[in-house]
């Protein structure tokens, strides 16, 4: 059975940082690319960044270019996201995806299995 686990959400102060993490089983995470959506109250689920199964290439959207860094470790079975420099529009329910084969991609159909999500919080 395929889980995606999320953790390391939390409350933070606008400009800080956190990391948060996906734990995956039941797949061998290195033949899936990965990407990490988010979905705040009222508003539709947006893509925020993926990385291909290698790891060797990368997409964010503009609204986090630059302050939020994507990463895997195949090893451990596990995704990262780092986010820097946090602000308040940020705050969201951030859940991962796997994404069978080494594209990346944004639009959420392309996604085969999905976490429950952790809650991030940006205080002002």
């Amino acid at each position: 059975q395929v889980q995606l686990v999320e953790s390391g959400g939390g409350l933070v102060q606008a400009g800080g940082s956190l990391r948060v993490s996906c734990a995956a089983s039941g797949l061998t995470l290195s033949s899936f690319s990965m990407g990490w959506f988010r979905q705040a109250p009222g508003k539709e689920r947006e893509f925020v960044c993926a990385i291909s199964k290698s790891g060797g290439s990368t997409l964010y959207a503009d609204s986090v270019k630059g302050r939020f860094t994507i990463s895997r470790d195949n090893a451990k079975n596990t995704v990262y996201l780092q986010m820097n420099s946090l602000k308040p529009e940020d705050t969201a329910v951030y859940r991962c995806a796997a994404r069978y084969g080494s594209s990346v991609g944004r639009r959420t159909n392309e996604y085969h299995a999905w976490g429950q999500g952790t809650q991030v919080t940006v205080s002002s």
